[in-house]
């Protein structure tokens, strides 16, 4: 049973420890390893009043207008790990695991959270204001895992980022607290790190916590202390020192080489668990300029190429990282579940399933594949910066078939 929370890694660095007037957020989504995940776009829409959304497990009020938003998500679920919405918003979710045990019972789950967020939120601050409400109407619970043996539930902490500022907020059941951070690089991972500078809290936090004994209201008030089980608030972030050694340049690829990283334990390659899909984004603070997404698609950064998407209307779809859809056949929605596992791979996913068979089996031509692999990215790259260093605004033309150009000269690579 994996009782420990996933190790993934979430990053953000504001200048003056990025380059010129950039955000840069990134993650490593580590997940049970044949998890398949999916990069997916769902267009703004209105819905009529009334309406309903059905979320992993359970069906809530659907907002009157949703934004566009790109998700990452194990291709199961409802939610996401990770994405952005038009706005420039940006959230990333952890398991955490607190003193309090997490609910066996269906509600929200923290991926459902992250994608609620991104469709109702224009700013960082609204997406904590939605995730909040939500969970103190609804409450988080439910398997974490597409495991018809086992139930393995979590608490969640989020790091929710727009150009201007991001906010770390860390749950248990439906009680929160939040920081604020505007400047410097910041790093969360798989255990509560709020301690004493808290900006915004559920209003009954303190009474709780007094009332279950876990702090006398005589000492400062410090969150992780409080809610974690004895000694795991430790300092976790192994990437943040890689991250402020940039001095005052990092950038996407510099946010990509830390989530690479196997030797600091920032990119996941276990027995239990893998780095299943990564993104970084970049956050211009002059809201003339476009953000700029990348998504790998597919598991092991270190292995896989970092694909840039640009929100403009109309852009096109990208069915090749996008998994088989099983509708109400699917052993996710019917109950008990999971009853069985479908094949959900993508096209992508067992595109990359040959390549890394190839680099395991054939060193020279693996070697070979992985370095046309990065020359590619780089070219991305570097187009991008270019976007970023114009004087004219962005023609949406230019990118609308951005990402499906970049998986689609990736597949023919495999090919």
């Amino acid at each position: 049973r994996m009782a420990a929370a996933p190790p993934s890694y979430c990053f953000v660095a504001f200048p003056p420890c990025s380059r010129d007037g950039l955000v840069v957020f990134g993650k490593n989504s580590a997940r049970p390893r044949d998890e398949v995940q999916e990069v997916v776009y769902f267009a703004a829409a209105e819905h009529d009043p009334g309406s309903k959304v059905e979320c992993t497990y359970i069906e809530i009020e659907q907002a009157p207008k949703t934004h566009a938003v790109v998700l990452s998500r194990p291709s199961w679920l409802w939610g996401a790990e990770m994405g952005a919405n038009e706005h420039g918003v940006c959230v990333a979710n952890e398991a955490v695991v607190t003193r309090e045990p997490a609910s066996e019972s269906e509600a929200l789950l923290g991926m459902d959270l992250v994608r609620l967020g991104l469709e109702r939120g224009a700013t960082a601050k609204e997406a904590l204001d939605v995730i909040v409400a939500l969970l103190e109407e609804h409450g988080q619970g439910g398997n974490y895992y597409e495991d018809g043996s086992s139930c393995h539930t979590f608490q969640s902490a989020f790091l929710i980022v727009d150009r201007n500022e991001a906010w770390i907020l860390e749950t248990s059941g439906k009680y929160w607290a939040a920081e604020k951070i505007t400047e410097g690089v910041k790093c969360i991972c798989n255990q509560l790190s709020l301690t004493t500078k808290i900006d915004a809290e559920h209003p009954e936090l303190r009474n709780y916590v007094k009332s279950q004994g876990w702090w006398n209201g005589d000492s400062d008030f410090n969150f992780s202390e409080v809610f974690s089980l004895a000694d795991d608030h430790l300092a976790c972030c192994s990437g943040r020192e890689s991250l402020e050694k940039q001095g005052g340049d990092v950038s996407a690829q510099a946010m990509i080489d830390v989530l690479r990283d196997k030797d600091s334990g920032v990119c996941v390659d276990s027995e239990s668990f893998l780095t299943t899909a990564s993104i970084v984004s970049v956050l211009p603070q002059d809201p003339s300029f476009p953000c700029i997404h990348y998504f790998t698609g597919t598991p092991d950064p270190s292995r896989s190429i970092f694909k840039p998407f640009i929100f403009v209307d109309d852009v096109k779809l990208v069915p090749k990282v996008q998994s088989p859809s099983f509708g109400d056949d699917d052993p996710a929605k019917k109950i008990p579940r999971f009853q069985e596992k479908p094949d959900r791979r993508h096209e992508l996913y067992k595109a990359h399933e040959w390549a890394r068979s190839l680099l395991e089996n054939d060193q020279d031509k693996g070697q070979k594949l992985m370095r046309i692999m990065l020359d590619l990215e780089k070219q991305g790259l570097e187009a991008m910066e270019d976007i970023l260093s114009r004087t004219e605004i962005l023609d949406p033309a230019e990118v609308v078939d951005l990402f499906y150009d970049c998986v689609d000269t990736e597949l023919k690579f495999f090919k």
